[in-house]
């Protein structure tokens, strides 16, 4: 599926922030370039700012339908203080930013990763998702060709489906 570049990278962006267990900044930072984005490094003031970031953008996998992932979505838009602007940064094309490129690291990430759910709730809300795998709690963007992923990877949708297979198997017997 090819999403446009806020609701695909920035959007993926949201789901690793949201499934942070650290706020290591080498790694945090190291992980947002992997996704593109100009980040080189960060401080340890800025990585706990991200990462409590990371815990809103985690309520609006968690929303119930796209209403619900609207309404929180539009504090995040209104907190991170989102507005358009054409940047030509790093010898790149012009393309479209939430936040200027001389904005700080905390409120760059904050502008691309809601802008970039923002563009995803809005084309395909159904792709925004968590694992279907009881106890497990991580979230996802469903970047696959029919829009039907239920685990966050073959690891948990394996565990659950050989599960299902003893559970009946089980009751067969």
């Amino acid at each position: 599926m090819h999403f446009n570049p806020y609701g695909g990278s920035a959007a993926q962006v949201a789901a690793e922030l949201a499934n942070l267990t650290s706020d290591d900044p080498v790694a945090m930072a190291a992980m947002m370039h992997g996704h593109g984005m100009t980040l080189h490094r960060l401080d340890q003031h800025e990585a706990a700012a991200i990462a409590a970031w990371g815990l809103r953008l985690r309520e609006v996998f968690a929303a119930p339908a796209a209403d619900g992932q609207a309404d929180l979505l539009n504090r995040l838009l209104s907190d991170s203080a989102c507005r358009p602007y054409i940047s030509r940064h790093d010898g790149r094309v012009a393309h479209l930013h939430y936040a200027s490129e001389h904005a700080d690291p905390v409120s760059r990430v904050r502008a691309y990763t809601a802008g970039g759910l923002a563009h995803l709730v809005c084309d395909e809300p159904g792709r925004l998702g968590a694992c279907g795998r009881e106890g497990c709690g991580i979230v996802y963007v469903d970047v696959s060709r029919n829009g039907k992923r239920r685990y966050c990877s073959t690891r948990c949708a394996t565990r659950v489906h050989v599960a299902e297979h003893r559970d009946r198997a089980r009751q067969a017997g």
